[in-house]
């Protein structure tokens, strides 16, 4: 979404965020009641979720699969309630990553079902118990903080360290989708990502919140694949920057690049272009994960562009070891303390 978003949400405020002030106040309210006053359905599994402050690409997806990996570790069985970016299911479904297309579920609902069950749906409550199930007993919720459906059992916000808060205001002036002190209040921690200092100001907000602040970065799985390569660089995310930096430090001369807007469904002739463009001056098409998902489940991709294609993995990695196991833990002591209250 960020990269629909309008450029100056991430730069200093200007008249445009004051001119949009009282739309801006309104949302925030709105969106900062529901989280007060709205009914969170209690499930009987403990819930992590994985949040952020603001629209657009923080680095959610990862971090979610990262904390999925570390529950695996704990012989715990992690299952994802999502939402589905456009998705087009009114019941909750379980996700297919062998028939379900990104247009139907989302694409991050299917890069998560390569690691763990996913249910898409609105109704975390309904999808909480379908996974239930299937057998999970421990559900991550990949976004869904500020609709305060169910209850939380520990909330991690994930801010992107290069971009912060963008100018600090609230949709529609600006990426927060509400007032930071209210989001603050349900959150039990704050994860940095990547590099940068456009994120201290929220991290002396959540020190003075008594919240943990935690950081981790990125880093390629592949590095090698685009190593000395000259690439054309395509992406549909939030923030594709971060792709092409990440290209870069791995070595990889970007010639070219194509930036589409968050979650894109790519036509044919698009990728036929890219193709062209790519062989008329022998560059490499690289792209990333999510956009790949997003391509493998899509028809109309034209004959051996996927073969062709070199897709980029990352992971995440905590600045300290211990965290993603306490993050975990965390969630358990709260869900367990729940239960007893109950």
């Amino acid at each position: 979404m960020a990269s629909e978003a309008p450029p100056f949400w991430w730069k200093a405020p200007d008249w445009r965020a004051f001119a949009l002030f009282p739309f801006s106040a309104v949302y925030g309210a709105v969106t900062a009641r529901r989280m007060v006053t709205a009914p969170r359905q209690k499930v009987d599994l403990p819930v992590l979720c994985v949040g952020n402050l603001t629209v657009g690409g923080t680095g959610k997806t990862p971090v979610a699969i990262a904390l999925a990996r570390q529950a695996l570790s704990m012989k715990l069985a992690p299952g994802f309630l999502s939402r589905g970016h456009g998705g087009g299911f009114s019941r909750p479904h379980i996700v297919d990553p062998h028939s379900d297309s990104a247009r139907h579920v989302g694409d991050e609902p299917l890069l998560l079902a390569e690691h763990a069950p996913v249910v898409v749906t609105p109704n975390r409550a309904a999808g909480a118990e379908m996974l239930a199930e299937r057998g999970c007993d421990f559900l991550i919720m990949d976004d869904g903080f500020q609709s305060a459906r169910i209850h939380i059992d520990y909330a991690l916000l994930v801010v992107d360290a290069m971009r912060g808060i963008g100018n600090g205001h609230v949709i529609p002036g600006g990426p927060l989708r509400a007032p930071v002190v209210g989001q603050l209040r349900f959150a039990d921690a704050i994860l940095t990502m990547g590099d940068g200092d456009a994120a201290n100001g929220v991290i002396r907000m959540a020190a003075r919140a008594n919240r943990s602040v935690f950081e981790a970065h990125t880093q390629p799985r592949n590095p090698e694949a685009v190593a000395g390569r000259r690439v054309l660089a395509f992406a549909g995310i939030g923030n594709p920057q971060k792709f092409y930096d990440t290209l870069r430090r791995s070595g990889a001369e970007l010639a070219a690049t194509k930036s589409f807007p968050d979650h894109y469904q790519f036509m044919a002739d698009e990728l036929g272009d890219l193709a062209i463009q790519a062989d008329k001056f022998g560059l490499d098409l690289v792209t990333t994960a999510k956009d790949a998902v997003r391509l493998r489940h899509s028809k109309g991709v034209p004959d051996g562009f996927m073969e062709r294609l070199i897709v980029l993995e990352i992971d995440v990695v905590f600045e300290a070891d211990p965290v993603p196991e306490r993050m975990i833990a965390d969630t358990l002591a709260a869900w367990r303390k729940r239960r007893m209250e109950s």
